[in-house]
């Protein structure tokens, strides 16, 4: 046998060996993201633990938490371009625990129930509030190749899961603070109706601000103030946790007509536009479309 030929031969191998050994690795960027998934995921185990224990201060602490890390991981994996399909599965998942299933455990588990007939009702209601959040992030991921303007981009289609997680507490809040007793007596249906109100708006299709296209790009003349702002937001809810999470949750519930309104009036005002274009025989424009992937903020566009 030619000795040079079996060189090329061992040499070729050698290549298509590293070529595999370097498919197998992973970038360790790629991992970033997950670590804050996998940090708000036990943040959110932490919540069911504290709340079966009867430490809601704690159960709330940790969705809270849970809640920013869900707003901070997709943002690290565009920073990072570390975008990956198991990333998004991954993170709906875990906004399911967190956002589903913690909260509705929080307010059963909170409840006295003492009531006749209304520790059943609780738990069917508890139960729609965690399916309602699964619902929704079905169907957020289901939205595939969904081409629409640009501008519906800063609508979310109902209340996302840990905005609706936040608000679904309210009761508890309005508790802590005393201005309401609400674990016994007729209040508790107050907090039934208001559980199955935040379902509904969840897997509704009430368009609510999303704020991603204000999120794009910012003014220099107010960075020094948003960072005032942020940190002014984080010492109140670390020294007046149930006020902040009370007055946050109000103003997100006065704010969904407004954004109703508002998308309305947007959804008319282009209808107006391409009407009357086309009654001016004028070719209509092709609009600035943007297409709707499931967990967009966690996968390549």
């Amino acid at each position: 046998m030619d000795p040079v030929v079996t060189k090329l031969e061992e040499e070729t191998l050698r290549r298509r060996r590293r070529a595999i050994f370097r498919k197998r690795q992973v970038p360790v960027r790629l991992l970033i993201p997950n670590f804050f998934t996998l940090l708000g995921l036990c943040a959110g185990l932490t919540a069911i633990r504290m709340a079966i224990e009867g430490r809601y201060e704690l159960a709330l602490a940790a969705i809270v938490f849970a809640a920013l890390l869900d707003g901070v991981d997709g943002r690290v994996a565009r920073l990072l371009k570390a975008s990956s399909r198991f990333g998004a599965e991954f993170d709906s998942l875990a906004d399911f625990v967190n956002f589903g299933v913690a909260p509705a455990i929080v307010l059963f588990t909170w409840g006295s129930w003492d009531t006749p007939g209304t520790r059943g009702l609780a738990w069917i209601v508890v139960l729609l509030l965690a399916v309602a959040c699964g619902l929704r992030l079905a169907r957020f991921n289901a939205v595939l190749d969904v081409e629409r303007p640009k501008w519906q981009s800063d609508y979310f289609s109902g209340v996302p899961a840990p905005a609706g997680a936040i608000i679904a507490l309210l009761p508890v809040y309005l508790d802590q603070l005393g201005l309401l007793e609400v674990r016994s007596g007729w209040p508790i249906y107050f907090v039934l109706a208001y559980a199955l109100l935040v379902a509904f708006l969840m897997v509704s299709t009430i368009p609510t601000y999303s704020g991603k296209l204000l999120g794009e790009r910012i003014s220099r003349e107010w960075v020094m103030p948003m960072f005032v702002l942020v940190g002014a937001l984080v010492a109140l809810l670390v020294t007046y946790p149930y006020a902040t999470l009370t007055i946050g949750t109000l103003l997100y519930l006065a704010h969904i007509p407004i954004a109703f309104r508002r998308y309305q009036a947007q959804m008319r005002a282009m209808e107006d536009e391409e009407a009357q274009r086309g009654s001016q025989g004028q070719s209509l424009p092709i609009p600035k479309l943007v297409v709707e992937q499931p967990r967009s903020d966690r996968m390549q566009q």
